[in-house]
C-alpha cells in the first residue's frame, strides 16, 4: 500500500557525494583564493610565491574565484537542506536505521553535520579574505 507523497529510500553514497563535494569546494576556495591573500597580507609573500611556482595551476583557480565561490555556496546550502530538512525525513520514511544499532543513525547524522560546519566556516574564511578584505584594506589605505 503506497501513498501519494511516498519518499524514496535513503541512497547513502549520494549524501556521502554531496557532503564531499560540500567538503572539497570549500577547501578549494580556500586554496585558490584566499589563502594566498592572507599569507601575502601576514608577509609571507616568499611563501606565497614559491607554493605559486611549484603549483601554477592555482593563479588560473584564483582567476574564477567568483565561480568557485558561486559553486561552493550553492553546494553549502544544498547540504543544509539535504542534512536538516530531507534526511531526517528520508530516514525516518524509508526505516534505514537499523534496529539492533539505534545511535547509528545519530552518528552518521553527527558526523554530516560537523563535516557541514567545517565546510561553513573555510568557505566564511575564504569569503572574507577573497572579496571582504581587499574592500576594507582599499578603504583603509586611501
Amino acid at each position: 500500500m503506497t501513498t501519494g507523497n511516498a519518499i524514496a529510500p535513503v541512497n547513502a553514497p549520494t549524501n556521502r557525494v554531496l557532503g564531499y563535494l560540500g567538503l572539497f569546494t570549500s577547501m578549494s576556495t580556500l586554496l585558490c583564493c584566499a589563502l594566498p591573500s592572507l599569507l601575502v597580507l601576514l608577509g609571507f609573500g616568499a611563501a606565497v610565491a614559491s607554493t605559486l611556482s611549484a603549483a601554477p595551476w592555482i593563479v588560473a583557480l584564483s582567476r574564477q574565484k567568483v565561480w568557485f565561490f558561486a559553486v561552493s555556496g550553492c553546494l553549502i546550502a544544498a547540504n543544509y537542506y539535504y542534512v536538516y530538512s530531507l534526511a531526517p525525513r528520508l530516514l525516518v520514511a524509508s526505516g534505514a536505521c537499523a534496529a539492533d544499532d539505534p545511535d547509528g543513525c545519530a552518528r552518521a547524522t553527527r558526523v554530516s553535520r560537523v563535516v557541514l560546519w567545517i565546510s561553513t566556516m573555510l568557505f566564511i574564511v575564504g569569503f572574507t579574505v577573497a572579496f571582504v578584505l581587499p574592500i576594507i584594506l582599499e578603504r583603509v589605505y586611501e
